[in-house]
């Protein structure tokens, strides 16, 4: 039985899962609508902007998720089997059903997405070999990758040119992404989230998961003292290389180049914009009460369900959606890069208001989907159902 300290613990680590979720909802419902991934407008900046959180939450806290697991283990070989299992499984269910619920097409010759699921998958694989080592090595080697991140490159570059026409797309997958061919007739992967350096983002949230151990007063100043630290780098460091960028008439406002930070491959500016925030709002979680709090703590609690759940809602109303306006689905729903803008001209872009009111009416419906789910694997803790 965990304490209840413990439970308030976990709890703040299920509502900041179960935000990240949230506002992933906005960002996928927009992939559907046609509106770009950010633009020269305010509300399409902010509403890609916002977005940007969910990818390092999810990466971040399923380290810390590892190390409170393993606690409650009390076995390294067991943690490893568990983690090695379950991003096995996140690699296969990336690469099958959720490019299905992305396209509803099976025409996987032709186009397959490595995305944030896969990289989850393949760094949880990679962190079933760390946890053998300490959580201070672990974390430091997190750490070294997320801020050396560029070597990987620099080295990719540095090799004969031989060596890279043969292993090139090893370095595609570690580092640059982008489309990787399975031989001239294969199919071929499209990298969207490379393992660098998402897996040392991974190492460095196993490590927070320590300062989850501490007591309560110090653990909240050590998340303040951390997450308000990296918000404010990013502040010194963003804005100064923000301010200093040449501009011209076409470039953006001076705060747009701030917050537009690189996330394919996530830079370093990024990361701090991101894991800051998260991380100084730890506190705030653990003491959060009510209604929504508890809402999104369900949430939070079934992330993976969720995800498979939210792509197949989203996916089926922007179809209801191609109905009401155009009187048929476009058959741009069912392409095989729902990421891919639709053509134009033809009308298809959705509003931004359209936009937040699709996300509004299935929200309710993913929460209702979650909290059955969650009450079924409560019931059945030892089944295959933990994985997911």
């Amino acid at each position: 039985m965990l304490s209840a300290a413990t439970s308030g613990r976990l709890r703040s680590v299920d509502i900041l899962r179960g935000l990240a979720c949230v506002l992933m909802a906005i960002d996928h419902v927009r992939v559907y609508s046609g509106l770009p991934a950010g633009g020269p407008t305010a509300g399409i900046f902010f509403t890609r902007w916002i977005t940007h959180f969910v990818a390092p939450a999810f990466c971040f806290l399923a380290g810390t998720g590892a190390y409170l697991h393993g606690r409650k283990l009390g076995n390294p070989a067991a943690l490893t089997r568990f983690l090695v299992s379950r991003g096995t499984l996140l690699v296969v269910l990336e690469l099958t059903v959720i490019r299905f619920l992305w396209t509803f097409n099976v025409d996987y010759a032709h186009y397959i997405l490595a995305g944030v699921i896969w990289m989850l998958g393949i760094c949880m694989i990679l962190l079933g070999v760390l946890v053998r080592f300490s959580p201070r090595a672990v974390g430091i080697f997190g750490l070294i990758v997320v801020f050396g991140q560029q070597i990987v490159g620099h080295l990719a570059k540095a090799l004969p040119d031989a060596v890279q026409s043969t292993i090139g797309w090893l370095f595609q997958f570690l580092y640059f992404g982008g489309r990787v061919s399975l031989g001239s007739d294969g199919p071929s992967i499209s990298v969207l989230y490379s393992i660098v350096p998402w897996i040392g983002v991974m190492a460095a949230g196993y490590w927070f998961g320590t300062v989850f151990t501490k007591e309560p007063g110090e653990r909240r100043r050590l998340c303040l003292r951390l997450g308000l630290g990296a918000t404010v780098a990013f502040l010194v460091i963003g804005g100064l290389l923000a301010g200093r960028s040449p501009v011209d008439s076409d470039s953006p406002p001076v705060l747009f180049r701030l917050l537009g930070q690189q996330k394919y491959p996530a830079s370093q500016l990024f990361l701090l914009m991101t894991l800051g925030p998260l991380i100084a709002l730890v506190p705030t979680a653990e003491r959060v009460t009510g209604w929504l709090s508890n809402a999104v703590e369900t949430i939070g609690r079934v992330p993976m369900f969720y995800y498979l759940l939210h792509i197949l809602v989203i996916h089926l109303a922007a179809m209801v959606v191609s109905m009401a306006r155009f009187g048929r689905v476009d058959p741009w729903l069912f392409g095989n890069h729902p990421m891919n803008p639709p053509p134009q001209p033809d009308g298809y872009q959705w509003s931004l208001g359209l936009l937040y009111g699709v996300f509004l009416v299935v929200l309710p419906a993913l929460y209702l989907g979650c909290r059955w789910y969650a009450g079924v694997r409560a019931r059945h803790p030892r089944s295959w159902l933990r994985f997911i």
